[in-house]
């Protein structure tokens, strides 16, 4: 869910997949064996998923299912020289960001036919069945989880402001005058003296509490912030919706789209660049600190941040969906982390029976209630998720909303991402920090195609 984090480790991981080939170990199932071996990165899907291996288990005398869990900064590090070394587990939650390599490398087992015989209903999941096919057309992976962002607020200061909550849950935006969207967000904003944004006398250089938290510094693909926003433009952020060729950078509706967030930081409501991050994120101040403290009304946030903003103190959270744009529709970036088998496995029918009752809704649905901390990637299990949490006094019924009204779109698959965030993120900075104006667009497109080409 977090690309930055994973793409630190992507080419550190392809270079330990260059270094051998794949040959006979025991991490995986040997010839005859009952054993599945599933490892994950996240210890709450370990435990989660720990319910599901039970259940399989008991439904099939004699089968054991081990599932191992790794701190992310080792994981893949860890997976990859097993694959080198012919130990790899079956099966694993695997990230778009290594899915390339690992094809690229035929680590991966092609699942078409396991699918087809099976008669297995992709039609289930609600997003993220694409990002897991590859450029030869082939399906190598199940959508495990999914995230999204909506907008967490101070509901005091909403109130305080005039605003009700269907207010909040209706906003429109547009990059040119930024719609209700902008008109809340300035008036949210309130100067040290106590005047709004929008008011006479508004001092945007002793600002108290900035309307709108940090949309002027994220990676390079907008995940929790523009991300939401400029697809309803009409804009798409490659050539293709997957492993695209080049990224748009100096379509005119994305270059309107960023002067729009820039001006908000220029008018005082929004915090300047660098204000609470530093390049990169390192050192930043968290979203969630920024509204507990108020030093923001409202902000652009991760759905794996929900249960953190609720149990803020001292203030009661709202959760509202992103803005509806230009083209009357919600456009929400999604991202979902997959459920892939190594193609070294000495049991692939063994292994895909396991991965395709983890991608079923009885299996989501029992881990989505032992453990409310990642969204089931099929819809009836998140509605049950959503009903669990909702005892404790989180409301996930933006969520679950997007996924029955269609907002969601998968977040791109795309080569070389390490290499084309150290690129494109810096140049990024400047246009946000002043120290470039819009030729910088210009510039990122063109040096998007080599990088995604694997020739810088």
């Amino acid at each position: 869910m977090r690309p930055r984090t994973l793409a630190t480790l992507a080419a550190a991981a392809a270079t330990v997949l260059l270094a051998g080939a794949c040959s006979a170990g025991s991490g995986s199932s040997g010839s005859g064996s009952s054993e599945i071996n599933w490892w994950t990165w996240d210890p709450n899907q370990a435990s989660a998923y720990q319910t599901c291996a039970t259940a399989f288990e008991k439904a099939n005398p004699g089968v054991t299912v081990k599932i191992s869990q790794y701190d992310v900064s080792d994981y893949f590090t860890k997976l990859t020289a097993d694959m080198v070394a012919g130990d790899a587990p079956d099966a694993f939650q695997d990230s778009v960001q290594f899915f390339k390599g690992f094809a690229d490398q035929n680590q991966l087992l092609a699942l078409d036919p396991y699918i087809a015989s099976s008669k297995y209903d992709l039609s289930q999941f609600s997003v993220g069945v694409n990002a897991w096919k590859y450029t030869d057309g082939k399906q190598y992976g199940l959508p495990l989880d999914w995230a999204a962002t909506a907008i967490y607020y101070d509901a005091g200061l909403l109130q305080k402001a005039g605003y009700t909550e269907q207010d909040i849950d209706s906003l429109t935006w547009n990059p040119t005058n930024g719609g209700t969207f902008g008109k809340m967000i300035a008036h949210l904003t309130v100067d040290k003296n106590g005047v709004r944004g929008d008011q006479p006398g508004f001092n945007k250089n002793d600002v108290a509490t900035y309307g709108i938290g940090v949309l002027n510094s994220d990676d390079f693909i907008g995940q929790t912030t523009w991300g939401d926003l400029t697809p309803t433009t009409g804009w798409s952020w490659g050539n293709k919706a997957n492993w695209p060729t080049q990224v748009n950078y100096d379509d005119p509706r994305f270059v309107q789209s960023m002067d729009w967030i820039k001006s908000l930081a220029a008018d005082g409501y929004m915090p300047p660049f660098g204000e609470y991050t530093s390049a990169n994120g390192q050192n930043a101040v968290a979203d969630t600190e920024l509204l507990g403290s108020s030093k923001v009304a409202m902000t652009m946030g991760g759905s794996w941040e929900a249960s953190t903003f609720s149990k803020l103190t001292g203030i009661t959270t709202g959760i509202a969906p992103t803005p509806i744009g230009p083209d009357g529709k919600r456009a929400v970036m999604s991202n979902s982390n997959g459920n892939t088998i190594w193609a070294g496995t000495k049991n692939p029918q063994l292994t895909w029976k396991w991965v395709s009752y983890m991608g079923s809704a009885q299996c989501q649905t029992m881990a989505a209630e032992k453990n409310g901390s990642f969204f089931p990637s099929i819809p009836s299990a998140m509605d049950a998720m959503s009903a669990s949490l909702a005892k404790q006094g989180i409301n996930l019924n933006v969520f679950t909303q997007y996924e029955k009204q269609g907002s969601l779109y998968g977040a791109p698959a795309y080569a070389n991402g390490s290499a084309l965030q150290s690129v494109e993120q810096p140049l990024l900075d400047q246009f946000f920090d002043g120290s470039a104006g819009n030729s910088v667009f210009t510039t990122m497109q063109s040096k998007s195609g080599p990088v995604i080409a694997g020739q810088n």
